[in-house]
């Protein structure tokens, strides 16, 4: 096992969602979090995820970057979604670490980034870079996130409908990120990870009706599931993009009803040593949830 606990690790994207569960589980765990943040709300988010330290720094300033790595042990990058030049932020962060000889480096990819989608293939150099780089990597394929039906609970609970803007017959993978962020801290704390790809997915691959039926049984009342148009969802969901970045996420809908997304539970469970979180027990959560917690979860 490497010696990094009590240790100092870089998370970038420590204010948001992925980020911020890794921050969280690594401060749980004892290492001191330094959060990569761009300006003092997401410093004050990024220490309510655990994180300890405060570097205000930007992934397009490599100056910024190598002050951030000073005296760093390990590094957890996400990419920030559906941004232009994301390959190249990444590719500027191994380089960094590269610099500064971090320890270990642990990239939140895609489940498969060779799937024809343009943000998933935007992983794909970031990927190439840290082969190539001689670190101590270990590359993280998530499915769809759990955490991603949060922002419409409310409106399931409200309405009796759940509604997305790709067919209700399509079967997705998904995962509790907060699994995911156990195994980026394995990952930063132990060598059985290290130069791995590991495909992460809860069990089963469930389709809208399957997912309304278990909402229907856990709220005791019938929940419709609804195929919207992605026009008509936007209007309602009001995603933080525009231009070619939605268009891309339009894409990514548009691939659910053709191809759905694939994935199973092999990986996770044997790298948690547990069985992986499930989406009922994710609903349960948010049944009991305060509905100004859930832009958090």
């Amino acid at each position: 096992m490497s010696d990094l606990n009590g240790k100092t690790v870089l998370v970038v994207g420590a204010s948001g969602r992925s980020g911020g569960y890794v921050a969280a589980e690594l401060a749980r765990r004892g290492f001191i979090v330094r959060a990569l943040v761009r300006n003092a709300a997401a410093a004050r988010a990024a220490r309510g995820n655990g994180a300890s330290e405060i570097v205000h720094g930007d992934l397009r300033d490599a100056g910024s970057l190598d002050g951030a790595l000073k005296g760093i042990d390990g590094v957890y990058h996400v990419g920030p979604p559906f941004v232009a030049d994301e390959p190249a932020l990444g590719i500027a962060m191994v380089d960094a670490a590269k610099r500064a000889g971090v320890g270990k480096f642990v990239f939140s990819s895609v489940i498969h980034p060779a799937n024809g989608l343009a943000n998933h293939a935007s992983k794909l150099p970031v990927e190439e870079a840290l082969l190539r780089s001689r670190l101590d990597y270990t590359i993280l394929y998530p499915a769809t996130l759990f955490q991603n039906i949060a922002p419409a609970w409310q409106a399931v609970v409200r309405n009796g409908v759940f509604a997305e803007p790709f067919s209700n017959t399509a079967r997705l993978a998904r995962v509790d990120y907060r699994d995911v962020a156990e195994v980026a801290a394995k990952a930063l704390t132990e060598d059985q990870l290290a130069y791995g790809s590991f495909e992460l997915a809860a069990d089963g691959m469930h389709n809208r009706i399957e997912i309304a039926a278990l909402m229907s049984a856990l709220l005791g009342r019938v929940i419709e599931p609804v195929e919207l148009s992605f026009e008509a969802w936007a209007a309602v969901a009001k995603p933080p993009f525009e231009g070619d970045a939605l268009a891309q996420l339009a894409r990514v809908f548009e691939s659910y009803t053709e191809f759905g997304s694939a994935g199973n539970s092999l990986t996770l469970r044997a790298i948690l040593g547990r069985e992986p979180s499930t989406l009922r027990r994710y609903f349960e959560e948010l049944a009991v949830v305060d509905p100004q917690d859930l832009s958090l979860s």
